[in-house]
């Protein structure tokens, strides 16, 4: 399938884990990815396997500047930009009774204001290109906004605030031609899950599951190259929940 063939998509958090296989999704069919992490050297390696001119970006999506600049290079390298998936995040493991204002501002300040920042510099680059292609943002919020998981306070708030602003915008870029849809992703073995607390969940996640098994960052990736595809122009404001049937709404 070739349904990003010259088409151009910034992934964030795309050094490891579900960003990696959705960067990974998007190039295998056709796409050239941008890849921005903070870790320059891990988004360089999934920028070279990507191929098809794809290129890394080391960006903090919560520091105005460095968004500013990612979206500069896009301008001055591919020029257009047809697809935007806002993956990176902050997923901590902090009991209610730990979690301080400086905590609580750490985790908007990557999960909801990035967010907010890069849909506001790519949502402008979209409208901007004056050809009436429109385009796609993606975002990955997650199911514990459902679940109430605990020791997440912080995250669990921020993700809820990333479907709220993903229905809101939707309603606003929809007269450009932009369809804005959220994927919430279960538990799912990547990286950063397999380095933390959260490993020693999966034997309870996987109780609750509809579909038995251990979700992958590969799992998560369809569904959101389907979102970010031409074949979802009639899909907007939606979230699709992708976690085995852990939650049922």
């Amino acid at each position: 399938m070739d349904r990003f063939k010259d088409k151009v998509a910034i992934v964030t958090g795309a050094a490891q884990g579900i960003g990696r296989a959705i960067a990974s999704r998007l190039a295998a069919e056709g796409a050239c990815v941008v890849a921005a992490d903070l870790d320059a050297d891990g988004a360089a390696a999934t920028a070279s396997a990507c191929g098809n001119g794809s290129f890394a970006v080391r960006c903090d999506v919560s520091d105005p500047a460095d968004v500013r600049l990612l979206h500069e290079r896009v301008a001055a390298g591919p020029g257009r930009l047809d697809v935007l998936v806002n993956n990176a995040a902050i997923v901590p493991w902090v009991a209610w009774d730990d979690v301080d204002l400086d905590h609580w501002r750490r985790i908007m300040s990557v999960n909801l204001d990035g967010v907010f920042l890069m849909a506001r510099a790519s949502s402008d680059m979209m409208r901007g290109r004056g050809q009436g292609r429109g385009g796609r943002i993606v975002n990955i919020c997650s199911n514990t906004v459902f679940a109430g998981t605990p020791n997440m306070a912080a995250y669990v708030a921020s993700k809820g605030g990333v479907l709220g602003f993903t229905r809101a915008l939707a309603t606003e870029l929809g007269p450009h031609g932009i369809t804005v849809n959220a994927v919430t992703p279960g538990l799912t073995a990547s990286e950063g899950v397999m380095a933390s607390p959260h490993k020693d969940a999966f034997e309870f996640v996987e109780m609750l599951q509809a579909v038995k098994g251990r979700g992958q960052p590969e799992d998560i990736a369809p569904a959101v190259a389907f979102l970010a595809s031409d074949e979802a122009r009639w899909i907007t404001g939606q979230t699709l929940n992708v976690d085995a049937g852990m939650v049922r709404w």
